[in-house]
């Protein structure tokens, strides 16, 4: 572990033990931002908070990607470790995830406040995050075949991050739609969209069984991965603000190649799809609230903690726009309560791994110390 930040002689230290699970702070922090936006108080001020943060987090991000590149440039072989270690490598999905929070701010914050331009940055990038999701998507749980050792009784629901980030690009698909025009290269990202959903989305249903069954045998996990159960809300929440984002546009888009029956299906097929996605989260939502409370006493601080923000958020975001697209203002209503409850948690998770971040106690490489120990 570290001295405090203070006494801390080189950058090079903070550079060396600098790993991906800080892009988490990213997640929370973007969809924090996107979410501020939707409440309906004081509108005006809680889009200018959100534009706010979310060009706060576009800052982070960039810092985050400086360090953890300058890790690869100085420190290649140890960083090399990270596709060996059991748990460490599995938060490089949280890179892409980090970066569709972006993305989407560009659409929610962006236009108004510098035009079309954001919308041609959003279409780029959009693809580079694709790529990154996708790559991820076969690489580390490639490496988790070939190059770890895993038990069933030390799984945990962070075997999710690195299946997750092709959802999360699918739902920023959905969002991009609504801004460009209908046709063929609108037909590509709806169509490339649905695959990217069943590329994270059917695997992570599989991994949700696996842990399910772990619960079972090896009951609660360790007081120090109590948070991650979380996590098991992002491919839900996720999946179904996926399926009501791109079923919204789909009418519309296919339209344009002389599909719009097909269109409707998927429309329908959204909603209904949500709703089930939606209920199967709130049997979730309590089981990890269930598991945080067992623990609530001697719960340590870590960047995991940062597992209560973005699952809770996007589950959030999928169950207010199903409010929004069946016009029932009840489940708006609920959506606007978990938002509250997730600021909350945001502001709690913040202000720790800011002083975190200060002391310098939140630098600490797993990968880095195991490599170190078998040298």
């Amino acid at each position: 572990m570290f001295k405090p930040f203070q006494q801390l002689t080189q950058m090079q230290d903070m550079i060396r033990h600098f790993t991906p699970n800080w892009f988490t702070v990213t997640m929370g922090t973007g969809v924090v931002a996107l979410i501020l936006a939707e409440l309906p108080v004081a509108e005006s001020l809680m889009w200018s908070l959100g534009a706010i943060l979310w060009q706060i987090n576009i800052l982070l991000f960039l810092l985050f990607s400086t360090l953890y590149g300058l890790r690869w440039m100085l420190f290649p072989i140890e960083a090399k470790q990270i596709f060996k270690h059991p748990m460490m490598g599995l938060f490089l999905g949280a890179i892409p995830m980090g970066l569709a929070t972006i993305l989407n701010g560009f659409l929610k914050f962006g236009i108004t406040l510098y035009g079309d331009v954001a919308l041609h940055i959003v279409q780029s990038l959009w693809y580079v995050d694709v790529a990154l999701a996708v790559i991820i998507a076969w690489v580390v749980p490639f490496a988790m075949y070939s190059q770890q050792k895993h038990e069933l009784k030390t799984m945990s629901a962070v075997w999710l991050l690195p299946i997750v980030a092709c959802e999360v690009a699918a739902s920023s698909g959905g969002l991009l739609l609504a801004h460009i025009d209908a046709g063929q290269n609108a037909v590509a990202i709806l169509l490339g969209s649905y695959l990217l959903w069943g590329i994270s989305v059917l695997p992570a249903f599989a991994i949700l069984t696996i842990l399910m069954l772990r619960l079972a045998l090896h009951q609660l996990p360790a007081k120090e991965l109590a948070i991650s159960s979380w996590l098991a809300l992002g491919p839900i929440g996720t999946g179904a603000l996926a399926l009501l984002l791109l079923g919204a546009q789909a009418p519309q888009v296919l339209s344009s190649i002389g599909m719009q029956a097909l269109g409707d299906i998927f429309h329908y097929a959204g909603i209904f799809g949500s709703l089930i996605l939606i209920g199967f989260g709130v049997w979730w939502l309590g089981i990890a609230l269930l598991t945080t409370l067992k623990h609530r006493k001697d719960l340590p601080f870590n960047l995991g903690w940062w597992g209560l923000t973005f699952p809770l958020g996007v589950f959030t975001l999928a169950i207010l726009n199903l409010g929004q697209q069946l016009a029932l203002p009840v489940i708006c209503h609920v959506a606007y309560g978990l938002a509250s409850i997730l600021i909350l948690l945001w502001v709690v998770v913040a202000s720790k791994t800011t002083q975190g971040f200060y002391h310098g106690n939140l630098f600490f490489s797993p990968c880095l110390k195991a490599y170190v120990e078998k040298s």
